[in-house]
């Protein structure tokens, strides 16, 4: 068995995305970066994947939908960003089969050492009544046996619903906590925020994939994910997932797999050695001569794009810190709850979190 040199987050996030859930879904759509940074800020710095099941209920247009555990984070945006709040209304809702889903489905790793959560996401409380369902105590049962804590966020007041997700927590020894039906996320837009998200999309620009048909394949899917986020998410959004992209932890996800400047750069292949089928289009439309020259200059501008985006993160970073001096409701809100149950759960697996949420 191979060691992992860095710690791991695998992480599910279970949400309801019926009609009443649209405050919540629009501020996930919003801080899913912010929350993956805050993860990303732990020492040492970790692996992070995350996953999503959404769910709704039986006769609704789907009961769940499950998207696997993942270091491809723009990809989970790029369906998330998909999501429209429909459905629901009728009180509970298929939370056992979101559950099942989400311990059963998604490809755990069997690293007993990875530090493994699901939040649960969600304003009304589960059926109990359906037949030929795995209820909740079974799939919890199953959770703890594979090492994963289960978290539950209340959006809104309902007490039937309060109930259930004390009870989901308390059986997997996880937290629970509530939180308005809007979210009760922190937004700060600055004034940095445009100026980072256009660098990040010329960063992105820099990304070269290459390997065979199949994996190209695969890196087209990314571009495409990561090119419609640029296009439809908010300026703050994208200047957030600039941010973690930079972060030790969110290098993955910006180079994706087989990314040609990376691995050149880094001495992990050489170009020579690089047959030309394999290579992407642009590369190979240019003249042997001058490929290596095109790579050295994309590498170059990469740096010089990532050290701006760094020096403009510390006056954003400066910026969020002056407008939330003193605001009372920060430990109420989505970030701070979340930021509070991934430092004392995650201590257990050697991760140490100080500084607060990144927002």
């Amino acid at each position: 068995i191979v060691a992992h040199k860095r710690p791991q987050i695998e992480v599910v996030f279970v949400l309801d995305t019926t009609s009443s859930m649209s405050g919540m879904i629009q501020a996930a759509k919003e801080n899913i970066w912010s929350i993956a940074s805050t993860m990303a800020s732990a020492q040492p710095a970790p692996e992070i994947k995350m996953g999503l099941v959404a769910f709704r209920d039986r006769g609704d247009a789907y009961v769940t939908k499950v998207f696997d555990l993942s270091e491809d984070l723009d990809g989970m945006y790029a369906t998330l960003m998909d999501f429209k709040p429909q459905g629901g209304g009728d009180g509970p809702e298929s939370v056992n089969q979101a559950l099942h889903d989400a311990v059963s489905n998604i490809s755990w790793s069997d690293n007993r050492s990875s530090y493994k959560t699901i939040f649960l996401v969600g304003d009304a409380p589960p059926h109990m009544d359906y037949q030929n369902d795995v209820k909740f105590p079974q799939s919890i049962a199953l959770a703890t046996r594979k090492g994963i804590v289960v978290n539950t966020i209340q959006a809104g007041q309902d007490v039937q619903t309060t109930s259930a997700w004390r009870k989901i927590a308390s059986l997997s020894q996880g937290r629970y906590f509530n939180v308005a039906d809007e979210g009760a996320h922190v937004a700060v837009a600055t004034p940095f925020d445009s100026e980072i998200a256009t660098l990040s999309k010329e960063l992105d620009e820099t990304r070269f994939f290459y390997g065979a048909a199949e994996e190209r394949a695969m890196s087209e899917l990314k571009t495409a994910a990561s090119e419609k986020l640029h296009a439809l998410a908010s300026a703050a959004s994208r200047a957030k997932r600039a941010l973690f992209n930079a972060s030790e932890s969110g290098l993955n996800n910006f180079r994706g797999n087989k990314e040609l400047v990376e691995d050149i750069s880094s001495g992990e292949v050489a170009l020579d050695d690089l047959a030309d089928a394999v290579l992407p289009e642009s590369i190979r439309a240019l003249p042997a001569p001058e490929r290596q020259a095109e790579i050295d200059r994309q590498a170059k501008k990469r740096e010089d794009l990532s050290a701006k985006i760094a020096a403009l993160a510390k006056q954003r970073q400066a910026y969020v810190e002056k407008e939330l001096a003193g605001d009372k409701d920060l430990a109420d809100s989505l970030d701070h709850q979340i930021y509070e149950t991934v430092a004392e759960q995650a201590k257990e697996k050697g991760l140490r979190y100080e500084g607060g949420p990144k927002y």
